[in-house]
């Protein structure tokens, strides 16, 4: 039986359709904004590996968000495994839930406030040192976030409250040397880890919208107009690093996935800040980390179709 690839955004996974195709591992699309499934006929699949995008809402996809979540729970009540189960799923489309994992694994973060209508906003935000970020609660490639730098900034805005009517209000840390990390992990393992240096005009730090090529390259695979390529350099993050990560990913119930974190420059300590069970890797990946990421997440499949 085929493995069945959950996803919304199919430019996102031509590679590891590529890949799949050239190991002669059958597999079915199953489009998430055009899902269709009968309770009483469970698929007849091996394996779904979940490729669902929170952002899929920006794209006219956001049908797909919540019927993925009942999809998941549709499998795994009939014993079909999945990666990224809805266990991680749950986790990708709340930040609040987020929050909750941070505090039980014991990492930094920064402090934030939930909240869910507008009248209290400010309240929220009295409890948080400025400048803040206003971040929808289902979010992904940086949607919906907006700075705020004082309460009077605030007090004169308009919110987008995003498809679940839910938001954090969250304390902006100064990213030492103005840029982040992103710590990949597949299968419990660290797999790699990319440093991103922002540009300050937009939260998207989507590895598959940004990336860095030599110069003797002359195309980005997404240098298209709207689009920047961003500074992007494999990393070697601290032990501590790894290990919250690792941590998090664990509590997240990640088969797969990216956990960023910055270094406070105020106080050289680092803070986490997302969960990705989404990981669809770097563009350009084997120049900016020196390997395929792609063919060792179809070796995992592999692993996982073994009986």
């Amino acid at each position: 039986m085929p493995i069945g690839i959950l996803y919304e955004h199919p430019e996102w996974f031509e590679l590891l359709f590529s890949e799949l195709d050239r190991r002669g591992l059958p597999f079915s699309k199953l489009p998430a904004d055009a899902l269709l499934y009968d309770p009483a006929a469970p698929p007849a699949l091996d394996l779904v590996v979940n490729r669902m995008s929170p952002s899929s809402h920006r794209r006219g996809h956001g049908n797909g968000i919540f019927l993925v979540r009942d999809y998941l729970r549709h499998l795994e009540e009939n014993r079909i495994p999945v990666v990224n189960g809805s266990a991680a799923y749950a986790v990708e489309i709340s930040k609040a839930w987020q929050l909750d994992l941070f505090r039980r694994c014991g990492v930094g973060y920064p402090r934030a406030v939930v909240v869910n209508h507008a009248s209290r906003v400010l309240e929220a935000a009295r409890a948080l040192t400025f400048p803040i970020v206003f971040k929808p609660n289902v979010g992904g490639s940086g949607a919906g976030i907006v700075r705020f730098d004082s309460l009077d900034q605030l007090a004169a805005a308009t919110f987008d409250f995003g498809v679940d009517g839910t938001a954090l209000l969250q304390e902006f840390l100064p990213a030492r040397g103005q840029s982040i990390v992103r710590v990949e992990i597949l299968d419990g393992e660290f797999l790699y880890a990319i440093r991103i240096w922002p540009d300050l005009t937009s939260f998207n730090l989507c590895p598959a919208d940004i990336c860095q090529v030599p110069e003797e390259i002359t195309a980005c695979p997404v240098d298209t107009p709207g689009k920047k390529k961003l500074r992007i350099e494999r990393e070697e993050p601290s032990a501590e690093a790894i290990a919250g990560a690792l941590a998090l990913a664990k509590a997240a119930q990640l088969d797969v996935g990216g956990i960023e974190f910055l270094v406070d420059d105020r106080t050289g300590r680092i803070a986490y800040y997302d969960i990705n069970a989404l990981s669809n890797f770097v563009t350009d990946a084997v120049n900016v980390v020196g390997f395929d990421p792609t063919a060792r997440f179809v070796d995992y499949l592999e692993r996982r179709l073994a009986p």
